[in-house]
């Protein structure tokens, strides 16, 4: 594409209109979220706004070409990390979820990346896919055990109650301020969550074995 943008430079500007057009200011042409998906895909970076307003909408479209790849069968996300996610919107904990999504993505990134160069160098680009899919499988054990990792501390804090991997939510009347033992329950799971990341960090330096 003709509007990749270069390291360092300002992000493309994206506008949205009341009729929900989205318009690239860097080839004066609409686009769909089709063509924004394929921009993300191949990393150029850019920000959507709202016309009227100017305000910066560019999660929310993100997370429209999300749901929008959902629709589409490309189940990615699976059903009990989406119900996890929601339950801790509101938490006293939610400051900590951004950050460590956020590191982990980036390491299940650079996790895949070397191994298709390893693939690539190795067999010509032909996947041995038993081993792709078993690093796959167990990339996403790390991922979703990082989530059920806060489950614990999150049910003391706010009187849920995790069944099923579902979390049943107390009156919000009853939720109890922050009291000394967050700091201990905090630092606890910072420990958790530092060995978690440091058992991804061990699995992206981990290369297949070359078959004989």
């Amino acid at each position: 594409m003709a509007e990749h943008s270069e390291a360092g430079k300002t992000p493309i500007t994206i506008k949205k209109y009341a009729n929900r057009r989205l318009y690239n200011t860097a080839t004066s042409s609409y686009v769909t979220l089709d063509h924004l998906c394929q921009m993300v895909k191949e990393g150029v970076d850019f920000a959507v706004y709202d016309a009227k307003t100017g305000e910066d909408i560019t999660r929310s479209v993100l997370t429209q070409i999300i749901v929008e790849e959902e629709g589409k069968g490309q189940n990615l996300l699976p059903i009990n990390f989406l119900r996890q996610l929601i339950s801790f919107y509101g938490d006293n904990l939610q400051f900590l979820l951004p950050r460590y999504l956020d590191q982990s993505m980036e390491s299940f990134a650079q996790n895949q990346q070397q191994m298709r160069n390893y693939m690539q160098e190795s067999f010509g680009g032909m996947f041995p896919f038993g081993r792709f899919e078993e690093m796959s499988k167990q990339n996403l054990a790390f991922f979703e055990n990082a989530m059920k990792m806060f489950v614990p501390f999150k049910g003391n804090e706010t009187g849920e109650r995790a069944v099923g991997g579902e979390a049943k939510p107390a009156a919000s009347a009853d939720r109890p301020a922050p009291n000394s033992g967050d700091s201990a329950a905090l630092a606890s799971l910072k420990d958790q969550v530092d060995a978690l990341q440091k058992q991804l960090e061990a699995l992206s330096r981990d290369k297949p074995e070359r078959s004989e």
